[in-house]
């Protein structure tokens, strides 16, 4: 019996050795609280910012979809746009503050004119396909009229009347929050469901930290003589062998990026071509979460590694992750001689094992590992052909 891909899981094992891979506010590595032990972690936030940024020939940029701008000074940018498209300074500026107080980023509902008008006061994540349809919609407004209030009443005008216009925009706030969601405030922009959920990854074992003390060598000063240095610092370096776990809902992914309500997207009457796009972006995907290494200190860590062991399971079940079988730590060593990695494969292989016998659960899987593996039910394949499968299940409807 042929199931749909209605959710893809992705399990990964990843190994960084002394690197500063994710820290927090205090500049020490984060950390996670698990059953028995510390451990160290790597943010869902941190890990997506990598893979939305990743520039090579799997980058998301590569997709031919809008992408998105997060930031505060998108107004700012706004502005700037519609003066590059002939409208005085002035005029700008009013149908900037409109945006502003009109609701485009928030619900505060107060008035603000000049420099405040262009703050939005936190990051928004603003589609490219939104601002050039804005800028225009703006620059038109401004052409109809030389007096600012005449300007302010149109642009607010405008965004009552075109709310729909706006929210209908094909990929109109772009390829990123479609897979990764958008909350927004604003009256204007719409939101977006997370098609793509991500969790934070972390070591199957303790968390292995140590202190780093460095100096930086004053080289005028050893040129003349004189010992010491120019400072002495010292960071935290951690280093280990991470599980990380992320689910691509295929219909909420579809529905995202082509308009097809996500109950219909395995309907008769969607055809298999309205699948193309999503079963690229998750084709995409599979080779950023496998090769595209976060991390702070680069420069000076080289914190790049590609996972040891990717497991990618699709079905119509519920996704379940397997961080329970790592809720009591690995120890470090073993007295079988087993690597940690071997032991943190055979796991997950004996969680796998476990969960099948309790719920039945109808999944097909394919695996990409380095070493050899014993994954219930699950083929061995390389990654290119692993990421081609998940993008032709999508586009078959069936897997």
């Amino acid at each position: 019996m042929t199931t749909q891909p209605r959710f893809i899981q992705i399990h990964t094992l990843h190994t960084y050795p002394a690197a500063l891979i994710n820290r927090d506010d205090a500049g020490l590595a984060k950390r996670l609280p698990l059953g028995n032990a510390m451990r160290t972690r790597i943010s869902s936030q941190c890990l997506k910012r990598h893979w939305r940024i990743a520039d090579d020939r799997f980058a998301l940029s590569e997709l031919a979809v809008p992408m998105a701008i997060r930031s505060r000074g998108t107004l700012e940018l706004i502005r700037k746009r519609i003066v590059e498209g002939g409208v005085i300074e002035t005029l700008a500026q009013a149908a900037v503050e409109a945006l502003r107080n009109g609701g485009l980023v928030d619900r505060a509902g107060k008035e603000m004119k000049g420099a405040d008008a262009l703050n939005t006061g936190q990051a928004v994540l603003m589609g490219k396909a939104e601002i050039d349809y804005l800028v225009q919609r703006c620059i038109e407004s401004a052409n109809a009229s030389a007096d600012e209030s005449a300007v302010r009443a149109a642009v607010t005008k405008m965004l009552k009347d075109e709310k729909k216009n706006i929210e209908a925009l094909k990929h109109g706030s772009g390829l990123e929050s479609a897979l990764f969601g958008r909350m927004v405030t604003s009256d204007v922009l719409a939101s977006r469901d997370a098609a793509i959920y991500v969790a934070h990854a972390f070591t199957v074992h303790e968390a292995q930290v140590e202190n780093d003390y460095f100096t930086v060598v004053d080289d005028l000063l050893q040129e003349s003589g004189e010992l010491g240095s120019a400072g002495i610092f010292d960071t935290e370096l951690a280093s280990g062998l991470y599980y990380g776990y992320v689910v691509v809902d295929v219909r909420q992914l579809v529905e995202n990026l082509e308009g097809i309500a996500a109950k219909d997207c395995f309907s008769a009457t969607t055809p298999p071509e309205r699948r193309e796009l999503a079963g690229k972006v998750v084709e995409h995907l599979l080779h950023l979460i496998a090769t595209v290494s976060p991390g702070a200190k680069r420069g000076s860590t080289a914190p790049f590694d590609w996972a040891k062991l990717m497991l990618v399971e699709v079905g119509d079940w519920q996704p379940r992750s397997l961080a329970g079988a790592f809720h009591d730590a690995l120890p470090l060593s073993a007295k079988d001689d087993r690597s940690i990695r071997e032991r943190a494969v055979a796991c997950l292989s004996g969680e796998i094992a476990k969960m099948d016998a309790a719920y039945g659960a109808a999944l097909t899987r394919r695996v990409m590992a380095l070493d050899p593996v014993e994954i219930p039910n699950a083929e061995r394949l390389n990654l290119s052909v692993l990421a081609t499968w998940a993008a032709e299940a999508i586009v078959t409807g069936a897997c």
